[in-house]
Order: structure tokens, then sequence, then C-alpha cells
């Protein structure tokens, strides 16, 4: 803890945020990867401009009818207070270091304090780009055979297993193993075999032909190889409304927010195996569970469906798609049509929209120099290697039938063995050259 950053509970609100002056709130949450990766960042902010504003963070899960009241839906939320009013739009999720300082600038009408340095040159033999389990698992391998290894994640080690509520079909768990504590081991194991991990990091170019990555706006990493690893995130539906009531009642992540809709109805998007786990795993906290699928059955696998089908909690309209999210300032009602008939209904008895429709590869980091095939997934052939020699690509990120944990973890094993074979042979052809 920071003597710049005050932590509150909600008897404590209405003195500490609703006053005069200038106040930023995060309301955070445990097990949640965004708000561990927002940390250091708030810091940062809170020991510059503490002078100008008091910083407040608000343990959300404690906290639970304070985060109703000012409808906080999901964490990380920052808020923006002038004189006990909100004074800009609210940052969730993953919120980049650019993007706070913008908002805080112009906010509250101040001049840049922290001082943009010179950028700080490390070298390495092996970065990977991305913390899931396919780069935890190339960390792992290539920092054992004693290559200097750095992981760069932009939020924090494990990827989308943290969110993960339970994984049952890993090697050697036995049982059911929660997804954030295998997270936690994969990475606490990459660690132990010294590989370097850089959490949170704003990643602000990648030069995959010259092998650099400038980070956040004062450290440039230089390195033999590069292995892409920053796998795929949730597909928005693109709907009226969705990005409008996002962390306002529309999420993409059941163990992040799921809790917060203890007792009440929600919806769920989708039929596939993440839509169905899902839904049954919201059945834990909300009244009932309504999710709509666009077929006519489920398209999960077959023992997850008719778990879902056996729950008293979960109905289904089959045959329907969503078409808008309405509200006023958060998400209060969903606008169906049903496939067969066209015909339009509005249901207003929830009071929360989850989507899992599947996901899409994040490649936006590497412009358009990579082979990639038709659903923009990285093309690499069997020993992992793209288009760019010394680039190599894993998990799911890279085109290919199955995307599992354990997929991931043969990806990521073999990038690393074949990143040092290519490291052999630059040192070969030095020596030759000599």
């Amino acid at each position: 803890m920071s003597d710049n950053v005050k932590y509150i509970n909600q008897n404590e609100f209405e003195k500490e945020v609703l006053t005069k002056g200038n106040v930023i709130v995060d309301f955070y949450s445990t097990e949640c990867p965004p708000c561990e990766a927002l940390s250091p960042k708030f810091e940062l902010f809170a020991e510059n401009y503490n002078d100008k504003i008091k910083f407040i963070k608000i343990f959300r899960q404690e906290n639970r009818e304070l985060s109703d009241k000012l409808k906080v839906k999901s964490s990380p939320t920052v808020l923006f207070y002038k004189d006990g009013k909100e004074t800009a739009p609210r940052l969730n999720g993953a919120i980049k270091k650019k993007e706070l300082k913008e908002t805080i600038l112009n906010s509250y009408y101040l001049e840049e304090r922290i001082p943009v340095k010179e950028r700080e040159v490390t070298e390495c033999d092996v970065a990977i780009i991305g913390g899931g389990p396919a780069g935890l698992t190339a960390g792992l391998y290539a920092s054992r055979a004693k290559l200097n290894t750095i992981i760069i994640d932009r939020t924090h080690p494990g990827g989308y297993v943290n969110v993960t509520h339970s994984v049952a079909n890993y090697p050697g768990t036995k049982d059911e193993i929660k997804g954030f504590m295998l997270g936690h081991n994969m990475t606490e194991q990459a660690k132990s075999s010294e590989a370097k991990i850089i959490m949170a990091a704003d990643i602000e170019e990648v030069d995959l032909e010259n092998r650099t990555i400038k980070i956040d706006d004062d450290r440039l990493i230089k390195s033999k190889v590069i292995i892409i690893a920053t796998g795929s995130k949730p597909r928005p539906l693109g709907l009226p409304g969705e990005k409008e009531y996002q962390a306002k009642g529309i999420s993409y992540c059941a163990t992040c927010d799921g809790n917060f809709y203890q007792g009440k109805n929600i919806y769920v998007i989708g039929g596939g195996n993440s839509a169905v786990e899902e839904a049954i795993y919201l059945t834990k906290f909300a009244n009932r569970v309504t999710m709509i699928h666009q077929f006519d059955e489920f398209q999960a696998n077959k023992t997850s469906a008719e778990e879902a089908l056996n729950n008293p909690k979960i109905k289904v309209y089959w045959s329907h798609e969503p078409r808008a999210g309405l509200g006023v300032e958060n998400f209060e009602k969903l606008e169906l049509e049903n496939l067969k008939t066209g015909k339009r209904i509005i249901l207003d008895d929830g009071e929360g929209v989850f989507i899992f429709i599947g996901f899409i590869p994040q490649t936006e980091l590497f412009g358009k120099k990579l082979k990639t095939d038709q659903w923009g997934y990285l093309v690499t052939d069997e020993n992992m290697a793209t288009n760019i020699p010394g680039v190599f690509a894993i998990g799911d990120i890279r085109s290919k039938k199955y995307r599992q944990i354990t997929t991931a973890v043969s990806d990521g094993t073999i990038a690393a063995l074949e990143a040092e074979h290519y490291i052999k042979n630059l040192q070969r052809e030095k020596l030759i050259k000599v």
C-alpha cells in the first residue's frame, strides 16, 4: 500500500468523495487480472498528482451496496469526481496508462508531470508477447534452456484461464482446479525457472523484422527471437447499445462479474461450450439465467448441454438472436428477433447480459506483415514459425483446429525448443562469418 492512495469502505464514501475537490476512485476486486494490471499505474499517478487529486480505492466485493447504488458492474472501474460530481466518462477493464493519463489531465486541467525518459534498453534471447498458458510454457522451456527470457503481458499472466472458473481436464491436476489457480501455478513455475515477467505493459510498438518491442514510454526490448502469444479476446456482437452499456450491465466475463448478480435475473447470449458452461456457473449467483441461442440445440459438448437443460434456473430462447441492448444510463432491456418468424420481442426482466459467442485473434500489434488465415489467425508451420524468420506464434492466436489449454501448452513447448535451435544457428553463422 502507498501513502498516496487511501483505501475506504462504503460508509466513508460520502465524506471522502462527495466533497469539494478532485477525487479519483478505483473500484477493484480480487481474482481480477485487469485490477492487478491497473494498480501500479494508479499508484504512479497518485505519487505525482496527490497534491491536486485525492486517490481512493474501494474493494468492490465488500462494498456491494455502494457498487449497486453507483451502478458499478465490473472491475476495475475508475470514477472521476470534481466537487462531488462525476466529471469524466468512467474507465473500466484493461485500462492503459495513456488512457488514464489523458483522462486525468483533461478532466482536471493539469499539466504533464511524469517526465518522459529515454528508453531503457534491455536485451534478451527470447521475448514472449503474451503470458497465457502458451506464453508461460514457452517461457518455462526457454529459460530452463538457459536462454535469457522475458515474458511481456498487457494485463496479468495466466491469460484467459484466469477468468475460467474451473478446469476439469488438465492432465496432472486430478480433480477440478480453479482457473486462476492453474494460471498462478504456471506463472510461478515460469518465474522459478528465471523467466522475467513484465506485467501490465502498454505495448506501443513491435518491430518484427528487427525484433524490438517498445513498452510504455520508457522501455525498449531487443531480442533474438520473438514468440507471439497474445491469444484472442471475446467477440462482440456489434449490437446497438453494446458498446454504450459495456460495464453498465453488459459483460464478457462470468468469473469477474457473476457474483454481482446475486438473486437477480440475467441473460446469456450464445450456445457453444463457453456460453453453456458459463451459464451453469452463473446459476450459482443468479435467480434465473435466460439463454438466447440462434439454433435449435446447443453446440456445446453433450455433458454440459444436458446439465444446462436439466438446470431449473436456466431458460432458453431457441432460434432467437439479440438485436439491441436498450436503456438510459445503464442496460435495462434486451430486444430479440425470432429467426423463424421474424417477430421481435423485448425482454425487460433481466439486469445484466453476458455475451459468449466466440473469440477473435489479438493481432492488432503486428500490422499486416504476418500471414493470416481467412479469420485473421496467424499461419505457422508445424514448428510454430511464421513467415518472418525468428518470429513464432503460439496458442489461441495461431490458425489451428482446436484451441484448448493443452494445445496451447504444446505450442509453447515446440516454439521454445525451435527458438533454441534458431539462436544456436545464429551463433554458428556468426562464427563462420568471423
